[in-house]
């Protein structure tokens, strides 16, 4: 069978975030309450969010003195990113709609990013800039610069030419074999796939691939994804895709055949793959890693536990 790329999970600390909101400590269920004192109770709140929000400025800025002290390092960090909007999903009850709590997270997270290291986010529009556009301002907010591209090959140029940007690419686009850009050691790679958490009604639901220059570190490899390239005249090879030991999630013409975006959640299953196939004497095949992301959390779980 086949390894997905998409995992559906609901893991047990996920389930024991779901437990009813405490109320306020300074509400007395003996008295009426007026409109005054619930206001007086959301400002207090709102002092509160800000005054957490300056002080988590002063902390990022401590973090950049600690880096400089040690020679630097990455303000991106996609495992990170990715554990904590699960945990947040995770964790989310009560009236405020999960779309806005999530938005204002990726904000944060993007805007002190961008705080620590100034970047900017090469978007490929070659699809329609409108939903791109909407993609990316959820995810990044209006402080991070937005700049449209023509192609994917132009976002892999731009990233690549760059002292830190980011790329981001439709994971369904009509380009031909466009992560065939990706394949070179020095190339950009994929460092995550948007959005983190997933529903049929997200309101930034366009699936991305985010790009960046290489990463020693920090980087999560729960799907792995390659560039496959085999003989044209060799599509035997993977006419039968539920004995795959990979997805694939694109193919495209290139001069030395045809080029495959696959991912697997077992790098293992490839290499054994390949020895299955010298075994027989098919022809050989290039492949070369071209990134990796989170794997897929499936939001739709934790909805209907928490309804229950």
């Amino acid at each position: 069978m086949p390894v997905t790329a998409r995992i559906s999970v609901t893991p047990i600390w996920c389930k024991e975030s779901l437990k009813p909101l405490e109320t306020s400590m300074t509400s007395d269920p003996s008295r009426h309450e007026t409109l005054a004192d619930l206001r007086i109770e959301i400002d207090r709140i709102d002092a509160a969010l800000h005054q957490l929000l300056m002080e988590r400025g002063e902390i990022i800025h401590r973090l950049i003195e600690a880096k400089a002290r040690q020679g630097g390092g990455l303000a991106f960090r996609p495992s990170r990113e990715a554990d904590m909007m699960r945990a947040l999903v995770c964790r989310h009850q009560g009236l405020l709609p999960l779309d806005t709590v999530e938005s204002i997270w990726r904000i944060i997270i993007s805007t002190f990013t961008f705080v620590q290291s100034n970047y900017s986010v090469h978007a490929d529009v070659s699809g329609g800039d409108a939903a791109m556009r909407d993609c990316c301002r959820f995810h990044f907010g209006f402080t991070v610069p937005y700049r449209p591209q023509p192609s994917a090959a132009d976002v892999i140029a731009a990233v690549a030419g760059s002292d830190g940007d980011l790329g981001v690419v439709p994971v369904e686009t009509a380009q031909g074999a466009w992560w065939h850009g990706l394949s070179e050691p020095s190339s950009p790679k994929i460092i995550a796939r948007l959005p983190f958490v997933e529903r049929h009604d997200h309101p930034a639901g366009l699936p991305v691939f985010i790009l960046a220059q290489p990463l020693a570190e920090a980087t999560v490899q729960e799907i792995l994804l390659y560039d496959l390239t085999i003989p044209a005249d060799s599509e035997s090879l993977i006419s039968h895709p539920a004995a795959l030991p990979f997805e694939i999630l694109a193919r495209g013409q290139t001069r030395a055949g045809l080029s495959l975006l696959v991912s697997t959640a077992q790098d293992a299953a490839i290499a054994a793959w390949q020895e299955q196939l010298a075994s027989i004497g098919a022809p050989k095949f290039e492949i070369s890693e071209i990134g990796s992301h989170a794997a897929r959390f499936d939001a739709s779980a934790l909805q209907k536990l928490a309804a229950q």
